[in-house]
């Protein structure tokens, strides 16, 4: 059973190269002709550990290609994902124009029964679009070929994505009829022969899961956020109230860590365009409008907090920044706190200088030439009048801090993940302050 995979951006190409593991013929096909190309050179668009070297087996292997035309391909395959970008229009709604672009170029060349199946992160009702767009294209025609449409949203974690893949703790897929399901509880079984882990649903519950699960990870992230900021005007420390609250068994402990706000590909932009399928369905979604309003405001706190200590004479300092990644272990900077908390400093005269260790070109490509780009933590706080920690990298846990104390200007430190021992750093002559105590 050959599958295709359209989109080989962070979700098409873990899902497609995951699939070759197991076995899978596996074509991932995109209308980006040098990336394809680079991929074929096994050069990847995106870093995500251990990717790299399960693409390169099985490219060597035969069981994974790339291609340009999904026409060229389909004939082939029985089972096609959709995995194109799903961009948010300036409403915050999806944009589905790649995913139904899709569907039409299926609809126009099918030959054979498909089974259609969107990966991408949509709204309630694409899948009949889909549908629809397919149904369409085969009319024009006059053919009549029966063919299915499916929903599988993903749920991968960025930095973790392929283990996510691997070994996931559930599978959920939106299916309107028998043979759908028996084709995806086939291309699933090799993950799960210890435990299948399926969860066969209609459609739209499949389409709205993914919604939910994201949004209901965003709340726990604000709602801390949002708990630490009274901390700090109460005199409580909301390390122990996570603490606190993470031991009761109905809560658990994941996600109520408080920093300087989410980022990334999914959280910032399903929360929209969750609000904007409530509007549409004439339901204000209170809670996650809150959430997304909580979570832009918690991007500024650092530079709140560092305005505050200089007592708004900020114009001139050097203000040193670890980490330019939404989160650790990738390179991405989609809605990075960093982003805003670098403007808001250039805004008020601020020199900036940064280093990460692994999104620097993507900075580069983001920021351009507005920040000067260190290549370790230690060149990065030379003569810098505060430090500012904004993604909890494991290279930044334990530098040398003698060294970095020497090499300040100011020993300050804004720590906007509360990775560091306050006690620990304070006896050792820094001025440190992190979110919540």
């Amino acid at each position: 059973m050959r599958t295709l995979i359209v989109g080989t951006g962070y979700v098409g190409l873990v899902t497609g190269a995951c699939f070759s593991e197991m076995g899978i013929p596996t074509t991932c096909i995109d209308v980006n002709v040098e990336k394809i190309e680079n991929l074929k050179k096994g050069i990847l668009p995106i870093y995500e550990p251990g990717l790299e070297a399960i693409v390169e087996k099985n490219v060597k292997a035969g069981r994974l290609d790339f291609s340009t035309s999904l026409q060229a391909c389909l004939d082939d395959a029985e089972v096609i994902f959709t995995a194109v970008g799903t961009p948010p229009d300036e409403d915050g709604s999806a944009d589905l124009q790649y995913v139904l672009e899709v569907a039409r170029t299926i609809g126009q060349h099918m030959k054979a029964y498909k089974l259609v199946v969107t990966k991408s992160t949509v709204p309630v009702g694409t899948a009949q679009l889909v549908r629809s767009t397919i149904q369409a294209e085969l009319d024009k025609r006059g053919l009549d070929i029966v063919f299915d449409v499916a929903s599988n949203p993903e749920f991968l974690k960025e930095g973790d994505a392929v283990n996510d893949f691997m070994k996931p703790d559930r599978v959920v897929v939106g299916v309107e009829s028998k043979k759908a399901e028996e084709i995806m509880a086939r291309l699933y079984r090799p993950f799960l022969l210890n435990n299948f882990r399926v969860i066969f649903m209609d459609i739209a519950s499949a389409e709205m899961t993914k919604y939910a699960a994201n949004a209901m990870l965003a709340t726990r992230i604000s709602f801390m956020n949002d708990i630490a900021n009274l901390c700090e005007k109460v005199g409580a420390n909301v390390n122990m109230v996570r603490k606190g609250i993470g031991s009761d068994s109905r809560i658990g402990s994941k996600f109520l860590y408080a920093g300087c706000g989410y980022g990334g590909s999914c959280f910032p932009k399903d929360v929209k365009a969750l609000i904007r399928i409530g509007e549409n369905a004439g339901h204000k979604m209170r809670i996650i409008s809150a959430v997304e309003e909580v979570n832009e405001d918690q991007k500024t706190v650092l530079f709140h907090k560092l305005n505050r200590y200089f007592k708004g004479d900020i114009k001139g300092k050097t203000i040193a920044l670890w980490g330019l990644s939404f989160k650790p272990e990738t390179d991405d900077m989609r809605e990075a706190p960093s982003i805003v908390i670098v403007n808001k400093l250039l805004e008020a005269g601020c020199k900036v200088q940064a280093c990460d260790p692994i999104a620097m070109q993507e900075a580069k490509r983001i920021l351009g030439n507005s920040i000067t780009y260190c290549e370790d933590v230690y060149s990065t706080v030379n003569n810098a009048d505060a430090l500012v920690v904004v993604t909890e990298w494991k290279e930044f846990r334990v530098p040398v801090w003698d060294t970095i104390r020497k090499t300040m200007k100011q020993a300050i430190i804004f720590d906007g993940r509360n990775i560091y021992d306050a006690n620990e750093l304070r006896s050792m002559g820094f001025y440190y302050e992190g979110i919540g105590f």
